[in-house]
C-alpha cells in the first residue's frame, strides 16, 4: 500500500497551524517527495490533513467534505458522523488512514476505529513521524514564545531528521 506520513497541528489562542511532510512511500521506497497532505475546506475555515493509505485518505477527505457541508461547518458534528460511518460501513471500515481536522476553536483526530479525539493540549500529530513531531512541538510550545506556524515548521524539520518516513518538503497551512 502507498502511504503518506507525518501531519502535525499546533494551536494557540488565536491561530492553528497544520504541517505535513511531502513524502509518499511504498513499503521502503520513496514514491513522491512533494505531496500536499493538507487541505483547506469549507470556504477556507477548516484545515484537514491525513496520514496512512493515500487512496484511503483521499476517500475520507471526500466523505468529510460532504459531512462538513451537510452540517454547515460544525466540526464536531461532522467528525462524529464521519467516524460513525467509518466504523459501520463495510467498505469504509477497511480504510487505513487517520485525519486531523481543525477550525479556529478546536482540533480533532479521527481514526478508522470510530475514535474522535480532541487533544488535551495545543499539539497533536499522526503518521510515522508523529511521536517525534509531537514531542518537538510540545517542547517548543512549553519553552518558547514562537507562534504555531513556527513551532510546526521547526518540529517537522526535527521529525524529518529522525524518521526515515518523514521528509523536509513541508507544507504549512494556518487559520
Amino acid at each position: 500500500m502507498i502511504h503518506s506520513t507525518t501531519i502535525l497541528a499546533v494551536r494557540d489562542k488565536e491561530t492553528v497551524a497544520m504541517a505535513g511532510d511531502g513524502q509518499i512511500t511504498f513499503h521502503n521506497i520513496i514514491m513522491k517527495h512533494q505531496a500536499n497532505k493538507i487541505r483547506k475546506l469549507y470556504k477556507g475555515k477548516i484545515l484537514a490533513g491525513f496520514a496512512g493509505g493515500v487512496a484511503d485518505a483521499l476517500t475520507l477527505f471526500e466523505k468529510f467534505e460532504k459531512k462538513i457541508e451537510q452540517y454547515r461547518g460544525n466540526l464536531s458534528r461532522a467528525a462524529l458522523e464521519l467516524a460513525k460511518d467509518w466504523r459501520q460501513d463495510k467498505v469504509l471500515r477497511r480504510l487505513e488512514a487517520l485525519m486531523i481536522i481543525a477550525d479556529r476553536e478546536k482540533t480533532l483526530m479521527i481514526s478508522g476505529s470510530g475514535d474522535v479525539v480532541e487533544p488535551d493540549n495545543e499539539v497533536i500529530a499522526i503518521g510515522s513521524g508523529a511521536g517525534y513531531a509531537q514531542a518537538a512541538a510540545q517542547a517548543l510550545t512549553e519553552h518558547t514564545d514562537y507562534d504555531p506556524r513556527r513551532i510546526a515548521e521547526i518540529a517537522m524539520h526535527i521529525a524529518a531528521g529522525i524518521c526515515v518516513y518523514t521528509n523536509e518538503q513541508i507544507t504549512i497551512e494556518e487559520l
